[in-house]
C-alpha cells in the first residue's frame, strides 16, 4: 500500500510513545516510575469541574462557532489583556481542540512548500513534524547547555535565508524550562519581525517560572512585533486541563480567519463543554496555580540537586515549566546494567526495561546528548525514581 507524503515523513511522538510503553508495563503489574508525560499530576480546581458540570446541566452541548464559543473568546481577551498587556479582539483568537492545534493550525496558514521555518533546538517534538505536514522545511538552530539553550540575534542571522517564513519561540521552554530575558527577547524577536518573519510564541507555561523570573509576550514590543507575533497559549499546563483539549492563538485577523477556515475541515469548534470550564478558569480564582508552581518549584530544586550528584550526568537549572534536561552523553560507550549504551534511546529503553523509570531520550528534542525529565510527578515518585536511576547506573 502507498502512504501519502505525510503519512510517510512525520515521525511518532516520542514523549507519547515512551509514555504508552511504560503504560503497558505497569498494566502487566510492573511498578513503573513516569517522568515522561508532561503533564501536571495535580487535579483540575474544582471551579473548574462545576463550571463543566453545569455547562451540562444547563444544555451546552451542541456545536460551537469554529473559532470558539463568544463567551470563552471575550474571556481570553480579558486575560490577554491583563496578563500579558496585550489587546485583542475575538476576531483575532481562534480556541482549538489543544494549543497543539493552535499551533499545527498556523503553520498551516503560513507555511507552503519550499519555505524555511526556524526552530531553535532543543524544541518541542511537534515542531518540526508539523512544518513537515506543510510540506516546509524545518531549519534547526542548535543551542548548548553552555548557551543556557538559547539562541541570539546573532546566531539567527546565520540561518535566515530567503526562504525563511516563520520562527518559533517557547518561553518557557519545553524540554528545558529555559526562560528568556525581555532584553534577549526584544533583540532576537525585533531582529526577526525586521527580516520580514513572523514568530509563533509558544507560551503555554507562561505561568510555570521560578526564582523571579519574569514572562513577556513578544507581541507587546511593538506595532510591528504585533503584526507578525502569533502568540498561543491553553489551559493544559496551568489548569492541569490536558485531557480537555483547550488551547488557543491570538494574532492578526488575517492570519487568525484564515486558521479558522483549516478548522472549519478538520474538528470544527472545540469542545463546548470544555470551553465553559474554560471561561471558569480564566475568570475564577487563580490560587491553585500558585499553590502548583510552590510544589513544582519543591521537586524542581531536589530533582536538579540528585541529578548533579550521579556521576556522569549534570544539569541545568530551569527556570520554568516543569521539565529537567540533563545530559548523560558520559554514560554513553560505556555498559550499564551488563549492557552497551551509545544514545539516548538505548539509556531511556534500558531504564525502562531494567530499572522501571520512564524517562524520554534527548534526540527527539533535537540533542541526543540529553533526556528529558518531567518533575510533573509527586515528590516521593521523584525520589524513588533517581535512586532506580543512580542505584542501576551503579550496579
Amino acid at each position: 500500500m502507498a502512504l501519502s507524503r505525510i503519512a510517510r515523513e512525520v515521525k511518532t511522538s516520542a514523549t507519547l510513545a515512551i509514555t504508552a510503553k511504560a503504560k503497558q508495563l505497569a498494566a502487566q503489574g510492573v511498578d513503573v516510575i513516569g517522568f515522561g508525560a508532561g503533564e501536571p499530576d495535580f487535579d483540575i480546581p474544582e471551579n473548574i469541574k462545576n463550571a463543566a458540570i453545569k455547562a451540562i446541566t444547563d444544555g451546552c452541548n451542541k456545536y460551537t462557532p469554529t473559532a470558539g464559543a463568544p463567551d470563552l473568546k471575550d474571556a481570553i481577551c480579558e486575560k490577554l489583556s491583563k496578563d500579558n498587556n496585550l489587546r485583542y479582539k475575538p476576531s483575532q483568537i481562534i480556541v482549538s481542540a489543544g494549543a497543539k492545534q493552535s499551533i499545527l493550525n498556523i503553520v498551516l496558514v503560513l507555511c507552503d512548500t519550499g519555505d524555511e521555518a526556524i526552530i531553535p533546538t532543543p524544541y518541542w517534538v511537534s515542531y518540526p513534524e508539523m512544518v513537515v505536514m506543510a510540506g516546509a522545511t524545518p531549519v534547526f538552530l542548535k543551542t548548548t547547555d553552555k548557551e543556557q539553550f538559547k539562541i541570539t540575534k546573532e546566531s539567527l542571522a546565520k540561518v535566515i535565508t530567503p526562504r525563511s517564513k516563520v520562527l518559533f519561540m517557547n518561553s518557557p521552554s519545553n524540554p528545558t524550562g529555559m526562560v528568556y530575558t525581555e532584553k534577549e527577547l526584544r533583540e532576537i524577536i525585533g531582529f526577526a519581525v525586521e527580516k520580514g518573519l513572523h514568530v509563533i510564541s509558544d507560551e503555554i507555561y507562561e505561568k510555570i517560572l521560578y526564582d523571579g523570573a519574569r514572562h513577556v509576550s513578544p507581541a507587546t514590543f511593538s506595532d510591528e512585533c504585533y503584526k507578525k507575533v502569533i502568540t498561543v497559549n491553553g489551559f493544559s499546563k496551568v489548569y492541569a486541563m490536558t485531557g480537555w483539549r483547550l488551547g488557543y492563538a491570538a494574532g492578526p485577523e488575517d492570519i487568525i480567519k484564515a486558521a479558522t477556515n483549516v478548522q472549519d475541515h478538520t474538528t470544527s469548534g472545540a469542545n463546548s463543554v470544555a470551553q465553559k470550564a474554560g471561561v471558569e478558569a480564566l475568570r475564577g480564582n487563580q490560587d491553585s496555580v500558585a499553590m502548583m508552581v510552590r510544589e513544582f518549584d519543591k521537586r524542581r530544586k531536589y530533582t536538579i540537586d540528585r541529578l548533579n550528584k550521579i556521576q556522569g550526568v549534570s544539569c541545568l537549572l530551569p527556570q520554568g515549566a516543569f521539565y529537567a534536561f540533563p545530559k548523560v552523553s558520559d554514560l554513553y560507550q560505556r555498559k550499564i546494567g551488563g549492557q552497551s549504551v551509545s544514545n539516548s534511546f538505548d539509556l531511556v529503553n534500558l531504564l525502562l526495561e531494567k530499572a522501571h523509570v520512564a524517562f524520554v531520550p534527548g534526540a527527539p528534542f533535537g540533542p541526543d546528548e540529553h533526556i528529558r525529565i518531567s518533575y510533573a510527578t509527586s515528590l516521593k515518585n521523584i525520589e524513588k525514581g533517581i535512586d532506580r536511576f543512580e542505584k542501576f547506573l551503579n550496579d
